[in-house]
């Protein structure tokens, strides 16, 4: 059990850390590609992934299953993103950072009243306090904080969308299937409700921006890294953490991105940058602790 235990903590931090990066991948990216763009190619290629990794068919789904499988591509994968996105056209990247730095709130909240009904107790809520405290020391030292009201609501709504996916997901874990089969059926669910939005954002097809070398190993990175790998591990540790110890996790993006600007784009982190680190890390091991009590 505790070997158990360990893997999925591994899993989680494995996770997180790839996903920090993918900030840099996407920031290349966009010299060449729009934002829905990155988003349906690196879901497509990771359905792909999977499904040549594990070709066998999901069989024996009931009704309730495949709904809740379309929530979770519905909340994680469509909606999550896209709003993240969008947001980042109307606000600030640092602002959105912070505010679905908030998810781990939204998924013990809903846990607590529609999942695992986990108690929350006061160390959760300290760990979140002085791990926000150290993001925004991280996004904001130096900078000045602009409010922007459609752009703060929509990464709000991301943050809220990744609670339920957080939650779906603990829901689809008690299925029986593998976790690539059931990551796969969520891509799937996500990329059919994604695909009508293409009508209404910047899509175009033009496969020559795909000769440069750069582009196609980012691209690749995110679809088979940070979508089918990452995906499938943070699946795996939502199913032996719980939903609720997973996701605190999150907090260590931030952390991640920054550190990886310094070594990739020779950014400088400040006194108060390395401040926010260590607060946002306590933050962590303080949200961590209540999980094993």
């Amino acid at each position: 059990m505790e070997r158990r235990q360990g893997a999925g903590h591994l899993a989680a931090i494995f996770t997180v850390v790839v996903w920090g990066i993918t900030f840099i991948s996407t920031k290349i990216l966009l010299a060449d590609f729009e934002p829905v763009e990155i988003l349906l190619l690196r879901f497509v290629l990771g359905f792909g992934a999977l499904l040549l990794v594990y070709p066998h068919r999901m069989q024996g789904t009931d009704r309730r299953q495949e709904l809740t499988f379309a929530a979770a591509g519905l909340c994680g994968v469509c909606l999550y993103y896209l709003l993240e996105n969008i947001a980042l056209t109307y606000t600030l990247a640092s602002n959105v950072g912070v505010i679905v730095s908030v998810s781990p709130f939204f998924t013990a909240l809903f846990t607590r009243f529609f999942g695992d009904k986990e108690p929350l107790r006061g160390r959760f809520f300290v760990g979140f306090a002085a791990a926000m405290a150290g993001i925004g020391l991280i996004s904001f030292w130096g900078s000045p904080v602009q409010v922007n009201p459609v752009g703060d609501l929509l990464s709000l709504g991301a943050a809220v969308m990744w609670g339920c996916y957080s939650v779906l997901t603990r829901k689809i874990s008690g299925f029986g299937y593998t976790t690539v089969q059931t990551t796969r059926r969520v891509f799937a669910y996500g990329i059919a409700f994604m695909l009508p939005t293409l009508l209404f954002l910047d899509f175009r097809v033009d496969v020559a921006r795909f000769s440069e070398p750069e582009n196609v190993l980012n691209i690749l990175f995110l679809g088979v890294g940070a979508s089918a790998i990452c995906f499938v591990t943070w699946n795996f540790a939502v199913k032996v953490l719980g939903a609720v110890k997973t996701s605190v996790y999150i907090y260590l993006i931030p952390v991640v991105t920054v550190i990886t600007s310094v070594l990739v784009l020779h950014e400088k982190i400040s006194g108060p940058g390395w401040a926010g680190i260590l607060l946002t890390l306590a933050g962590l091991a303080l949200s961590e602790y209540r999980g094993k009590s």
